[in-house]
């Protein structure tokens, strides 16, 4: 576990393809519970150490991932997240069709198949739907496949996924929504670049990268996006 940044309220690691963030029906070991472990063993404390979940992503998904350390930072945290205020979320995305146009704004509404754990993007309002709003830039590209930077306005279920697929760029090894094979690792090639955001207790602008994947393809792909 990478430890991407830390101070006296928040504390932001690397999440690996695999990693689960909150506990789940498998039983496998979160990513909460290495961070809290983690802390208590670096600040030697005797009992339960706090730390408040404060997004979350896909299994299949890297990057960074945020907590929170403190009470006080939590729900302040929380409203910026869901309010989409004092927060931007980067992501890396290489996917399998370059799209139509260079770069664009993208806007659905998407509805959600609890059962299926997959969700499906509409043009227009649906009952039961929620808006999803993404930008997206192609900014490389390689023999096969092609990378895009993506800024996400709204954060629903498989947004980033299922948005990209309904215009015919499906993520890489995203068989779910329409990838012809899948990965090496199991995982997608969807990364959580980057976040900023405003500190909640300081009001400091913080932004903090995560490592790109160590996989061959990422590292040939992306030089060029810098």
């Amino acid at each position: 576990m990478k430890i991407l940044y830390e101070d006296n309220h928040l504390i932001a690691v690397k999440k690996r393809v695999g990693d689960i963030v909150q506990g789940d029906k498998t039983g496998d070991v979160p990513l909460s519970d290495m961070v809290k472990n983690f802390l208590k063993d670096k600040y030697q404390k005797p009992g339960n150490v706090y730390l408040g979940v404060v997004h979350r992503l896909d299994r299949p998904v890297s990057g960074v991932v945020l907590f929170s350390k403190t009470s006080k930072a939590l729900p302040r945290l929380n409203k910026m997240f869901a309010e989409h205020k004092g927060v931007k979320k980067t992501y890396l995305a290489i996917v399998v069709n370059k799209p139509a146009q260079p770069q664009g704004t993208l806007t659905h509404w998407l509805t959600r198949n609890e059962k299926q754990n997959t969700a499906r993007a509409y043009d227009r309002e649906v009952p039961g739907s929620k808006k999803a709003v993404l930008d997206y830039r192609l900014v490389a590209q390689s023999e096969r496949y092609f990378l895009l930077e993506i800024e996400l306005h709204t954060g629903r279920h498989h947004q980033i996924r299922c948005q990209l697929s309904k215009i015919g760029c499906p993520i890489r090894g995203d068989l779910k929504y329409g990838a012809p094979r899948s990965n090496p690792d199991g995982g997608i090639s969807l990364h959580a670049w980057r976040l900023e955001l405003e500190h909640p207790v300081s009001h400091q602008n913080i932004t903090i990268d995560a490592p790109l994947p160590e996989e061959r393809l990422w590292q040939e792909i992306v030089p060029t996006h810098k």
